[in-house]
């Protein structure tokens, strides 16, 4: 026979498992705008009924049920739904990091333009035509060394321009690299934090929100895997336990977080590669190194590291979006200056003296885009320009200008037979191209992110309609234990105050 109080207990668990539903429903509610924040509930499971089993236990028709309990509070997400999520995460890092540096690029070599390096080859070119013309005329000679140094500042300008953003890029991987380590060293503490409440028999959701909202952030920047270690003591079978992260390469996978434990991420560079910046030869993981090539092509990480610049090994050759583009230029600009100086020193100035060279490099060396410039000689007296093809000055000779004017159309051998102006405009080409491909690419990407995250958001965001639904469920449900209890308190006031009374 069951206790006269079975119904006081049964109500009263009633009333604490529907509080407990409330208050959760409150805890929603309150995170609904909670970046991370995956909604809860409580799962409700009957307690054992009566009477229990054993060879001493009561017997009674039938199993009464002894009412309900809260077996835990567990947030509602779905972990494949998240890795899906990561994985997109960690190519939108890519394209984004990737469009922006393409972008910064075409800002500096804006074509067409009208003050842009083509713009200023063919003004030069118009002004060598107006000595071929005139070649007496000092103002003409004049215009064509200031439009000579007008090619060359251009040239050196897209030099320094491009550098300082490399250079910008090579701060940006460190920033990067902080942040990663950041993020790990959170992630690791986080772990500890859950270690210490998961074998009490509870549930931190809160705490695996925080964590996953990590692992979230730190996908945008490398590809990683993660798996999950269990507390042990009295831990639930939903309790998720620590997380392992480890790093995707092309080879083996490398582990970053281990329960507390981190292994620190840098970034190798060459020790004796050539001039500054110095580009990427790898990574350095805890004491484990990680070549470039060994690194997928996704992340933001990889992504900087392919704008910056990288090599496979120290002294090999050196790749990447800006250390090519630099690359070319550099050749455009050995290229037009030599043919150059070649077309001028064969000619014959306005004294009837042979020329010299047209452009210098400043600091000695091959020519390149940083340090090409007019000579200094013809800078202060214009009259050396050679604008003559003969071996004396002959008035009205203007045949070598000509021919300094067509250097811009003739095919060149250092630029596999391509001229002055083509090799440029297959640059400008080719850099539109790479990046239609990336905005389209990163466009891509991010509607198929949104299209994962609406799921997630589907699986684990808080919606205010459904939770007012539930407020008022478990709000009624509570007001009917509470309203059970009142009846069990009426028949037990009959029993204990109106019984026993006859006759009185």
């Amino acid at each position: 026979m069951c206790s006269t109080f079975m119904g006081l207990e049964t109500s009263k668990r009633g009333l604490f498992t529907q509080q407990a539903a409330l208050y959760t429903t409150g805890h929603n509610l309150s995170n609904a705008n909670t970046l991370g924040y995956s909604r809860q509930r409580v799962n409700m499971q009957a307690t054992a009924g009566f009477p229990g089993t054993g060879l001493h236990a009561g017997t009674m028709p039938g199993f009464l049920g002894t009412g309900v309990e809260a077996g835990s509070i567990q947030r509602i997400r779905d972990s494949f739904i998240d890795q899906q999520y990561r994985q997109e995460s960690n190519k939108l890092g890519y394209w984004e990091s990737r469009s922006q540096a393409i972008a910064q690029m075409e800002d500096i070599l804006t074509e067409p333009s009208e003050h842009g390096l083509a713009q200023s080859l063919t003004d030069f070119w118009q002004s060598l035509q107006d000595l071929a013309n005139n070649p007496e005329n000092g103002g003409a000679r004049a215009v064509v060394v200031q439009r000579g140094m007008a090619v060359a500042d251009s040239f050196n300008y897209m030099h320094k321009s491009l550098t300082d953003i490399q250079t910008n890029l090579g701060t940006e991987i460190d920033v990067a690299t902080v942040d990663i380590n950041s993020i790990l060293e959170q992630i690791a503490n986080l772990n500890q934090q859950i270690a210490e409440v998961e074998p009490n028999g509870y549930l931190p959701n809160d705490l695996y929100d925080a964590r996953d909202l990590l692992l979230d952030e730190l996908s945008t920047y490398i590809p990683i895997e993660i798996s999950y270690e269990k507390s042990g003591g009295q831990a639930l079978a939903v309790a998720e336990g620590a997380v392992t992260v480890s790093l995707k390469t092309n080879g083996n996978s490398v582990q970053l977080v281990k329960g507390t434990d981190v292994q620190e991420v840098s970034v190798k560079l060459a020790g004796a590669n050539g001039n500054p910046p110095e580009p990427v030869i790898g990574f350095t993981i805890g004491n484990e190194e990680i070549s470039v090539k060994d690194m997928p092509d996704v992340g933001k990480l990889k992504s900087l590291v392919n704008s910056y610049g990288y090599a496979e090994s120290d002294g090999a050759d050196v790749k990447g979006l800006y250390p090519e583009m630099l690359d070319k230029l550099n050749k455009m600009a050995s290229a037009f200056a030599n043919a150059m100086n070649q077309v001028h020193t064969s000619g014959t100035d306005i004294n009837g003296n042979k020329g010299g060279n047209f452009f210098d490099a400043v600091g000695g060396g091959e020519f390149t885009a940083a340090n090409m410039a007019v000579s200094e000689e013809l800078k202060k007296d214009p009259n050396l320009l050679a604008a003559s093809d003969g071996d004396e000055a002959e008035e009205g000779n203007g045949k070598n200008a000509k021919n300094l004017g067509d250097v811009l159309f003739k095919p060149l051998d250092d630029l596999d037979k391509s001229t002055i102006q083509t090799y440029f405009q297959g640059l400008i080409g080719q850099l539109g191209v790479d990046g239609e491909q990336a905005n389209r690419l990163q466009f891509n990407t991010a509607t198929l992110l949104g299209a994962v995250e609406h799921r997630r958001a589907s699986v684990s965001a808080v919606s205010l309609d459904e939770e007012m639904t539930n407020m008022i469920q478990f709000q009624h449900a509570y007001n009917a234990s509470a309203r059970m209890i009142t009846v069990v308190d009426e028949t037990l006031d009959k029993i204990i105050n109106g019984m026993g009374r006859v006759g009185m």
